[in-house]
């Protein structure tokens, strides 16, 4: 994680960063297995180069969370498209971000989403860009089912097992 200085903000993140949690339970005996996954996204903010008054390297890094940020707000756009008028490309693959969060955006899970904004009035455009951000993000309905499969190896021991019996 990596966090720089700016004009407005001492300790601005330079990065996103995602935390995934990959869960698997199989009930002893079972051939069934359940998968989950747990992301916690830290998003960092988009930044309007001018106030910030970025130069160099911090500057590059605010290039590079802007667009990161705009292919997010495009993937979930898509979604909002999507599910108004039916089948619509959704543009995962544009970026690294949106590819790796495919799942939490618009698969089979449960989305939720914290904003954090300034309460200084100086912030006032950027904290009503965060809450139209979020009012588009909650719109996003996904269809949520269970992850469940049957490991192959554990099914093919047990038959072979039952040839030996027969």
């Amino acid at each position: 994680r990596a966090v720089s200085e700016t004009s407005m903000n001492a300790a601005s993140s330079r990065s996103h960063c995602i935390f995934t949690i990959s869960l698997e339970s199989r009930p002893h005996g079972s051939a069934t297995v359940r998968r989950s996954k747990l992301q916690l996204v830290d998003l960092a903010g988009s930044e309007r180069v001018a106030k910030t008054g970025a130069t160099g390297s911090t500057l590059t890094e605010a290039i590079n969370i802007n667009t990161s940020l705009h292919f997010l707000e495009m993937v979930i756009l898509a979604l909002h498209e999507k599910a108004k008028k039916g089948d619509r490309h959704v543009p995962y693959r544009n970026s690294l971000l949106t590819s790796v969060l495919r799942d939490s955006l618009g698969g089979n899970c449960k989305t939720v989403m914290v904003a954090a904004m300034h309460p200084g009035e100086a912030h006032t455009d950027e904290s009503i860009s965060t809450c139209r951000f979020s009012q588009r993000v909650a719109q996003i309905k996904n269809e949520v089912s269970l992850n469940e499969e049957v490991d192959p190896a554990v099914l093919i021991a047990r038959l072979k097992e039952e040839n030996k019996r027969l």
